[in-house]
């Protein structure tokens, strides 16, 4: 049984569009490639709400704006998984409410019940969903492996200081080139 699995985090059309890097999903691509050939499950973490979005309160600050209108078929189309890196069968699906990948979601059960205990995470904002998620993940005393590649910021110089200064106290970090090959030698 796996004990760690590869997290991809809110690569949904609409994200990535506000982050423009024409070499990030390639890299993931890679990332996921050599989980999949390692044997490492790959779980996909989105942001996604009800109809009639029940789930956020006007008071946030993030999704606030969204509370009670209705979903459009544009939006539900800009929140796929962004077609470059999507899901294959076996994959897991796992649809969270806020910014952390536990937030609302069933994460924590899947990881359990995979007997997982190590998360090697990626995504778009390493602001957001990746600190949200580490800091979580740390608390539930899970390792911790972050590709530094493997994540994106709006602000690279917070990037920079999340990566090199904040995740190594909780994480390794590393390269995505690196882990695959760590990862493929397993």
């Amino acid at each position: 049984m796996p004990t760690s699995a590869l997290l991809v985090m809110d690569v949904q059309r609409a994200v990535v569009a506000r982050y423009p890097d024409p070499a990030y999903l390639p890299r993931l691509r890679t990332a996921i490639d050599a989980a999949r050939t390692g044997g490492t499950p790959v779980i996909y973490v989105v942001v996604g709400f009800r109809p009639g979005r029940p789930e956020i309160s006007p008071r946030n600050k993030m999704f606030g704006r969204l509370a009670g209108a209705p979903v459009s078929p544009a939006e539900t189309a800009a929140m796929e998984i962004q077609p470059e890196v999507a899901p294959e069968p076996g994959d897991i699906l796992v649809t969270k409410r806020r910014v952390s990948a536990f937030a609302g979601s069933d994460l924590d059960v899947v990881l359990r019940a995979g007997g997982i205990e190590h998360l090697v995470l990626t995504g778009i904002a390493t602001s957001g969903v990746v600190l949200s998620t580490l800091r979580q993940a740390a608390d539930l005393d899970l390792g911790l492996t972050v590709l530094a590649d493997g994540c994106l910021d709006d602000d690279p110089e917070v990037h920079r200081v999340l990566t090199e200064k904040v995740f190594p106290r909780q994480a390794d970090v590393t390269s995505v080139a690196d882990w695959a090959v760590s990862s493929a030698s397993r």
